[in-house]
């Protein structure tokens, strides 16, 4: 089985989602991208929050990957 680079766990994505919500707004564009993701599991969904995540200042980042590891 191939691994997709683009495969990330959907429990993740929703804890993400809200870790953006609390920093960035529950309107941002990158929150509202990673929930659609998280929702969907549709590659293309996924594919473009990924994108976004990438875009964003590291520090921005940082903080909401440190959401994940409570």
């Amino acid at each position: 089985m191939a691994s997709d680079a683009t495969a990330i766990d959907p429990a993740a994505m929703g804890k993400l989602a809200k870790a953006l919500a609390f920093i960035s707004g529950e309107d941002h564009p990158m929150t509202l991208a990673m929930r659609k993701a998280a929702e969907t599991q549709s590659q293309a969904d996924i594919k473009a929050a990924r994108q976004m995540f990438l875009q964003l200042k590291p520090a921005t980042r940082a903080s909401a990957l440190a959401f994940l590891k409570d």
